[in-house]
């Protein structure tokens, strides 16, 4: 039994959703003390107590201790079952992060799954429906599975009622080298709007804008959904490379200036540009669980995040594995599997 302090590292949920995958693809079973305890608001929310919903439906595992606001709990796993699934998270709670808790042992099983997700698809602090289906899942398929992803409707915060539509064929993991990000293509900026006032996606854009010189005008569009599909706001930027595209986002919130979310995001993406690598900051860590379990490969990046750091440390505790990191010029760092460290 592996026991976890949760208000270590990132000190969030990242360290629960990152446990019961590992869990479900070790076979090992975990205790979780001081659930997000690095949180101004500690213990299980809504969309984590879905994300190990998800983990005991596919593997057959028991939890004790699952409840909103728990502070502790016990995994158990079982066996991994492929077929189609259903959860629904009930807030705006992200449908990425509990695809996330689910989606590398699927795609390791010995069949085809097929999930339907609602939630929050457009939410703060989670990986919008643009980022994986444009940054991490072309990764992942060059790995060997084939995993598809469909927006079905949009959810934003507070209101949620977004649903995704993921299909995964699933296949044995083989390691490749991310170290070369090739050529620039295109770039891209959206603002959505949905039941708010469409100035607030042209403020953003002009913000943006002032950060992105180099881009054409032609990249940046206003995209207004419908008023049902709202109150919501999200800022997409999206970078095209040859072999690899990179999504960063902001997501309207009441206190928050339009120009400074679009203003933030825009520097993201310029300081993702800056650089030669080949991941930015948010698809660094998503990349470590499957390198892990392809027992080889390796990527380059920009700093390294809490939220890898992190999961580092997990990998390592649950199979002995873990990463070497190098730093080689202009910022970039060389991620490297290596059997123990």
């Amino acid at each position: 039994m592996i026991t976890i302090d949760g208000s270590e590292g990132e000190g969030g949920g990242q360290v629960l959703r990152y446990s019961a995958a590992l869990s479900l693809l070790t076979g090992e079973p975990f205790t979780i003390r001081n659930i997000r305890g690095g949180r101004a608001k500690p213990g299980l929310m809504r969309q984590h107590v879905t994300a190990l919903e998800a983990a005991c439906a596919i593997g057959g595992a028991e939890c004790s201790g699952l409840m909103v606001g728990a502070s502790e709990l016990t995994f158990r796993p079982g066996t991994v079952t492929p077929g189609e699934y259903h959860f629904a998270v009930g807030t705006a709670g992200s449908t990425g992060l509990v695809l996330q808790t689910v989606l590398v042992p699927l795609m390791l099983a010995d069949g085809p799954s097929k999930l339907v997700i609602e939630g929050g698809t457009h939410a703060l602090a989670a990986p919008p429906y643009e980022f994986l289906k444009k940054a991490l899942l072309p990764v992942l398929n060059r790995m060997g599975p084939n995993v598809s992803i469909m927006l079905d409707r949009h959810g934003f915060y507070p209101r949620g009622g977004g649903r995704i539509v993921v299909e995964i064929e699933p296949s044995t993991l083989r390691p490749i080298e991310c170290v070369e990000r090739g050529a620039f293509r295109t770039g891209k900026v959206e603002a959505l709007v949905a039941g708010i006032p469409f100035d607030i996606a042209d403020r953003e854009l002009k913000a943006a804008r002032k950060v992105l010189v180099d881009w054409p005008d032609e990249a940046f569009a206003p995209i207004e959904l419908p008023a049902d599909k709202g109150p919501g706001n999200a800022l997409l930027i999206e970078a095209e490379f040859e072999h690899v595209t990179e999504v960063m986002c902001g997501f309207g919130k009441l206190g928050v200036p339009a120009e400074r979310l679009a203003k933030t995001a825009a520097k993201r993406m310029a300081g993702y540009l800056a650089s030669e690598a080949f991941a930015g900051p948010y698809l660094q860590d998503q990349l470590l669980l499957p390198f892990a379990l392809a027992q080889g490969g390796a990527f380059t990046t920009v700093k390294l995040s809490q939220h890898t750091r992190t999961a580092v440390q997990l990998i390592r505790r649950f199979t002995g594995r873990g990463f070497q990191v190098s730093e080689t010029g202009d910022g970039t760092h060389l991620v490297e599997l290596v059997e123990s460290g």
